[in-house]
């Protein structure tokens, strides 16, 4: 028996058309001005669950699925830009004009905060606010990780590596690799239930080679970009809350500051809530982002 996908309760499920021909499953309900959620990884949409709802009592929410996993498409990587942020922001654009928004607020976790980030650099006028949970930007992460405390981020530099080994071996041991990151990130195992785990756990081992790619452009295209903006003195237009674990006090770094250099509206904070914070303390959470959107 195929097993059922959950779903977020009371959203619909559509398509919708990003760049060069994808399209992305996408989650919705609610109404008033639109707030878009990006998930990170190695989760899906659902990984909103507990917020989207709240804030849907108030906004017209969208929680896609990026190109690349979760039930959207996942294109052959054919060059660089297929899993760019630039490209991937790109996505959530076309999809929310589809709809008829020109302004919308987004929010994202993790690879999905990366997409956020770029969005606000590349679609300035499109973006009201940002928030973004547990990533510094792209160049900074690479900055930041040195000698054996960039252990943590191993997952980083298995998928770096040209096409062909990191696939292999991560498809051949797809359950034991994305479930590590759910096991060693979460402060509390309850948060991520059986059902869901199975969700995520499926939705990865399904989308193996786009989930490298997307991951191998942030070791290539994503950085040239970002150099081009930080060389070029770009800025967070907008509003822009950052929620971290304290990835400084562990690595070594100001976290709050490398932000302030991209942001001059910047709310940082920092949470004891985990990597998931989302689904650990979805009280929190919500309360922090009704806060940016009522900045």
């Amino acid at each position: 028996m195929t097993p059922v996908t959950p779903a977020l309760p009371g959203f619909t499920y559509v398509r919708l058309p990003g760049e060069d021909g994808v399209e992305l499953s996408t989650a919705v309900a609610g109404s008033g001005s639109p707030v878009v959620l990006l998930h990170g990884f190695p989760e899906t949409h659902l990984m909103w669950r507990h917020i989207a709802p709240r804030l849907a009592e108030e906004h017209t929410v969208l929680c896609p699925d990026l190109r690349g996993y979760g039930d959207s498409d996942k294109p052959r990587a054919t060059d660089e830009d297929t899993y760019s942020k630039r490209t991937m922001a790109a996505d959530i654009v076309s999809v929310l004009a589809s709809l008829g928004h020109d302004r919308f607020a987004l929010v994202g976790h993790d690879r999905g905060a990366l997409v956020a980030f770029r969005a606000g650099l590349d679609h300035p006028e499109t973006l009201t606010h940002l928030g973004i949970l547990d990533v510094v930007p792209t160049l900074d992460m690479w900055n930041v990780l040195h000698g054996v405390s960039a252990a943590v981020a191993h997952h980083l530099y298995l998928m770096a590596q040209p096409p062909g080994l990191p696939e292999t071996m991560i498809a051949n041991s797809a359950d034991a690799f994305f479930g590590s990151f759910l096991d060693a990130w979460t402060t509390d195992p309850s948060a991520i239930p059986d059902e869901i785990r199975a969700a995520y756990l499926r939705a990865s081992a399904a989308a193996v080679d786009s989930i490298v790619a997307d991951y191998r452009a942030s070791a290539g295209i994503d950085l040239t970009h970002d150099q081009a903006d930080l060389d070029a003195g770009s800025q967070l237009a907008m509003p822009v809350t950052v929620v971290q674990q304290d990835w400084g006090a562990r690595l070594g770094y100001d976290a709050a500051q490398v932000w302030r250099a991209w942001s001059p509206d910047l709310d940082h904070r920092l949470t004891a809530a985990g990597h998931f914070m989302a689904e650990t303390s979805p009280d929190e959470i919500t309360a922090i982002l009704r806060a940016l959107l009522a900045r």
